[in-house]
């Protein structure tokens, strides 16, 4: 039976997308959900499998073309076929550890051993960047560097034949690369809001050591309980939230000469990747609890490694976090997510001197942005939805006891 390979269903909001890498060759046998072709949106990476075991017949989209949702990219044969393959370890077996399709390809394109591979992914689970670490690092290994003995052999010559292929001290390569689609996407989105926006950020510190206190005391009995850690990014999406509910304003956004104001809670955290930054939405977030943001998160991380977000992940928000204090920034002028009309920063904690009851006192400070436009947004709105934030923290029982 001869099957068409077609491009998913994309969403409205993604008018096409780029054919990264084809799998398989014309004429190759594959084995039903076997990959056949990688496809880049401005936003996510997909998988397109065998829909049934067979042959690929005929490939109609090369390498780099631009394809809708429903165009055929290829011509498929479905039979009844059997491949026989590296042999990779049972998962119900020793190794206990559920494997997607791509990283059994991966597997078996660089003949690894998976159960020779930690895995980073939730109760240590294989992901796929776990198995492209390996790869490289195999191939960093293997890697040859042949440097010319002398400066003085280079003639005009020999530079010619070298193509910047070969690194040399007294050489100046540059390489060329095109932009993904993601990392272009993104580049638009921060100059339109740039452009679009009257941006503005307050700023604000906030004292963190009764949220640490209250981790310390509680983090192993809640890591007991729910099987995941308790860390700072649920105290701020508690915080956060309840500071949109006191100031609406800040969790609308602007539709032409309408304003939008949202009765619901999408968060939005910032998570920059290889390939750009992205921001999974964490969906009606005033309904999860603290156990529930964190496993939420955590998810949102293991799909990132693996590549498995979905624009389900990704569409939509009301309010954008953004954490740059994981790399160690001090403070930083967040840039609006549009259509959002304002995103919080976190930043670094460090031990400060500061002043309590006259007394000056060692304690862990964290700078706090808030940046917002301006024409929707009033700087009082702003000063005191940030001032909201620091109190719920400064004073976690707000949030625990929702006062």
């Amino acid at each position: 039976m001869t099957l068409k390979i077609v491009v998913p269903h994309l969403p409205e909001s993604v008018s096409d997308a780029t054919l990264i890498a084809w799998h398989k060759k014309v004429g190759d046998r594959v084995l039903k959900n076997d990959s056949l072709v990688d496809l880049e949106t401005d936003k996510v990476t997909l998988e397109v499998v065998a829909p049934e075991s067979g042959i690929l017949r005929e490939i109609l989209k090369i390498d780099g073309a631009i394809v809708i949702s429903g165009e055929v990219l290829a011509v498929f044969e479905a039979q009844d076929i059997q491949i026989e393959a590296p042999q990779i370890p049972d998962e119900n077996d020793d190794f206990d550890n559920p494997l997607t399709p791509s990283i059994r390809r991966l597997l078996r394109e660089h003949d690894l051993d998976a159960s020779q591979i930690i895995g980073t992914g939730k109760d240590g689970r294989l992901t796929k960047a776990d198995v492209l670490d390996v790869v490289n690092q195999r191939a960093l290994q293997e890697a040859e560097v042949i440097v010319p003995p002398v400066a003085e052999s280079i003639t005009v010559e020999s530079l010619t034949e070298l193509e910047f292929s070969t690194p040399a001290s007294n050489l100046r390569p540059e390489q060329r690369v095109p932009m993904t689609r993601l990392r272009a996407k993104v580049a638009e989105r921060l100059l339109q809001a740039q452009q679009n926006a009257a941006m503005l950020t307050t700023f604000n510190e906030v004292n963190m050591q009764n949220v640490m206190d209250l981790r310390n005391q509680y983090k192993t009995r809640f890591e007991q309980k729910h099987s995941v850690k308790l860390g700072f990014m649920s105290f701020f999406v508690k915080a956060s939230i309840e500071a949109l509910k006191r100031f609406p304003v800040i969790n609308a956004s602007i539709d032409d000469n309408d304003i939008i104001y949202h009765g619901f809670y999408d968060i939005g955290i910032a998570v920059s990747t290889e390939k750009g930054l992205i921001v999974p939405v964490l969906r009606d977030a005033d309904q999860l609890d603290f156990a529930g943001i964190e496993q939420s998160i955590v998810e949102f991380g293991e799909k990132t490694r693996s590549g498995r977000l979905s624009y389900d992940d990704l569409k939509g928000g009301t309010f954008t976090i953004t954490n740059g204090g994981v790399f160690g920034s001090m403070l930083s002028t967040p840039i609006l997510n549009p259509p959002q009309s304002a995103i919080l920063g976190m930043h670094a904690i460090k031990e400060r001197a500061v002043v309590e009851n006259g007394q000056i006192v060692i304690r862990p400070i964290m700078y706090l942005a808030l940046s917002y436009d301006h024409r929707l947004i009033d700087g009082r709105d702003a000063v005191q939805f940030l001032v909201t934030i620091k109190e719920c923290l400064e004073s976690p029982a707000h949030l625990l006891l929702n006062i």
